[in-house]
């Protein structure tokens, strides 16, 4: 069982800058971010892969320049930097994992361990 552990969300007017941080409890995995607004479908953001390959990583193309994903060997932190947040960035932020590929999608069927998700608010 893997447990993740999110962290770092709140209200920014538009134009900050927030960092999400989730602790995952095992070190090969692929993670990743999404969100869901309301009304709407949850949406893969970013991933982040670690194991015997390798590292990799990935940001949705339309977020590419405003968002990043990185991670914290040491503590084992998967973050995602957000900047220049706009109100569309308003959502429930997930992190996610699954222990069992080697290739990390934005397909949210791929992943069975969710952590709780920690709100971000983005005001015009």
């Amino acid at each position: 069982q893997v447990q993740l552990v999110e962290s770092g969300g709140g209200s920014v007017q538009t134009g900050g800058s927030l960092t999400l941080s989730c602790v995952a409890s095992t070190r090969r995995y692929c993670l990743a971010w999404f969100r869901q607004a309301p009304g709407k479908e949850r949406e893969g953001i970013a991933t982040f892969y670690t194991g015997d390959g390798g590292t990799f990583s990935d940001v949705r193309d339309s977020l590419k320049g405003r968002f990043a994903i990185f991670l914290d060997t040491a503590e084992n932190i998967l973050s995602l930097q957000m900047n220049d947040l706009k109100p569309e960035d308003t959502a429930t932020y997930f992190c996610a994992a699954d222990t069992e590929v080697h290739l990390c999608s934005y397909k949210s069927s791929q992943y069975p361990y969710w952590g709780q998700g920690t709100q971000v608010t983005v005001s015009s």
